[in-house]
């Protein structure tokens, strides 16, 4: 970065005293810190990598205290990236402030090819981290084996039950399958049945897959008991309001068991049941029972949790959890996003695929399109209806998708407009609402000041950095 890009860099942490994702601090007024280890993992693991700043003292209440001397800082931390695997090439640079040296070192994001970047002196295992808000976090062994298992070409899904046996499969399903199979590849036509359940997939090391067992057997469960679907409706908007409004922790609790279709068809219906329907009547004076969410986004998401979802040893005690809040619906599965796709392209580009065997069976019976269309089908529902955009999360080794119904959007609005009741910047916007920026601007910012609530306070120059936004 240049010395001005460093200077406003350290007059926005002094304003908003905090470290950041992608900024730690460091007194380093005796010399350079002995340990950046972690930092210097973490940043390199993530895309936008991350920026130390070195001369500020946290504890003094963001003060610029300085650098003790900035050639040294630079040799030492420059020591200190050769530690990590694969090397760091940091980028430094230097600026005076208050009469004070002030040095930052640029850690790029490695390729994700390349990762996980991890100090050297602790091995793989123990040298990873990943960094969580303003924390450096050691990954879990989990995590780590995400990152070779999709390196190595690993898929969870391909993998033996060993305690399983063809014949307790449903042979009708199967059957079906193997017919279908053979009316749409020709080159699979003439083989014989034991044949093409090898080459698919469906037979592995002479027992059958763990796709095989989600999609064929009767009750998966049996060999993996947590691989289900467990529901909850929750009273009010949050866990553990059950005694502020008199409700009882949980108004109902539901685990959806059998395989994928099974537990797609059970759950859909579970939650459909369990929304707020909004009454109207057509033209001909019938009723019409409108949910609070897309019915084709439920299906969706719940499918997605289930096809998608992390298969491996790590993952055989979490189960798939919805959750039914007065203001949100949330589909909670174990396995975030897969390979180097990264939550901003989510639904916009074709994804790797984390289970393509039984990605390839669930096509095959008609339950999946497998085409990467389940994320736009939910997002244009929603439009559809007018309804906040859904959000996706993908944190510490999960995946959450989390639909907002119009309650939700008249709490947030009323919020929004008594915090404007005095002129705030984007930042401060930021801040309260937990959005990034261009999410604020499409969310918040551009349908309000459409709709005459708020008002820019310089209009004449909309992209200021100085810009403003009030109540109107």
């Amino acid at each position: 970065m240049k010395e001005e890009e460093l200077v406003a860099l350290v007059n926005r942490i002094r304003l908003f005293k905090s470290e950041q994702q992608t900024i730690e601090i460091k007194e380093a007024l005796k010399g350079c810190p002995n340990k950046l280890f972690d930092t210097l993992s973490s940043f390199s693991n993530q895309d936008d990598g991350g920026v130390i700043v070195f001369g500020i003292s946290e504890s003094s209440g963001y003060e610029i205290t300085g650098v003790y001397n900035a050639e040294a800082l630079e040799k030492d931390v420059t020591e200190q990236c050769s530690q990590i695997e694969p090397p760091v090439r940091p980028l430094f640079t230097v600026a005076l402030i208050d009469g004070k040296t002030v040095v930052s070192a640029e850690i790029p994001g490695i390729p994700f090819s390349k990762r996980p970047a991890y100090y050297k002196g602790k091995g793989l295992l123990k040298g990873s981290y990943i960094r969580v808000g303003e924390a450096d976090i050691q990954m879990s062994p989990y995590e780590v084996y995400s990152y070779d298992a999709f390196h190595r070409g690993l898929h969870d899904d391909r993998r033996p039950v060993r305690d399983a046996a063809l014949s307790l499969l449903d042979k009708n399903l199967l059957d079906s399958y193997v017919s279908r199979i053979r009316n749409t590849r020709n080159n699979l036509a003439n083989l014989a049945y034991d044949e093409v359940l090898k080459l698919l997939g469906i037979v592995k090391d002479g027992y059958p897959s763990l796709a095989a067992v989600m999609a064929f057997s009767h009750y998966p469960q049996s060999y993996f008991p947590q691989f289900s679907v467990t529901a909850v409706v929750i009273s009010g908007d949050k866990k553990g309001n059950e005694n502020e409004i008199g409700m009882p922790r949980f108004q109902d609790s539901r685990r959806f068991t059998g395989n994928i279709k099974d537990m797609l068809d059970a759950t859909v219906g579970y939650v459909l049941d369990n929304i707020r329907n909004a009454i109207s009547f057509d033209e001909n004076g019938n009723r019409v029972n409108k949910p609070e969410y897309p019915p084709v986004a439920i299906r969706e998401a719940v499918l997605n949790a289930l096809q998608h979802r992390d298969y491996s040893a790590y993952s055989e005690g979490k189960a798939i959890r919805i959750e039914i809040y007065s203001d949100r619906l949330e589909i909670t599965n174990s396995g975030g996003l897969y390979g180097p796709l990264s939550i901003d392209k989510i639904g916009t580009i074709p994804p790797e695929t984390r289970n393509p065997t039984l990605s390839d069976i669930l096509e095959v019976l008609g339950v999946s399109e497998n085409r990467g269309s389940g994320i736009p089908a939910i997002r244009n529902s929603f439009r559809a209806m007018g309804l906040e955009e859904p959000v996706f999360k993908s944190e510490r080794g999960e995946f959450k998708v989390i639909f907002f119904n119009a309650l939700r959007k008249e709490k947030e609005a009323d919020n929004i407009l008594d915090f404007l009741k005095t002129p705030r910047s984007r930042e401060e916007l930021e801040a309260f609402t937990g959005l990034n920026r261009t999410s604020l601007y499409y969310r918040i910012i551009k349908p309000m000041i459409a709709d005459g609530l708020i008002r820019m306070t310089m209009p004449e120059k909309p992209k200021s950095k100085r810009q403003c936004f009030v109540l109107v």
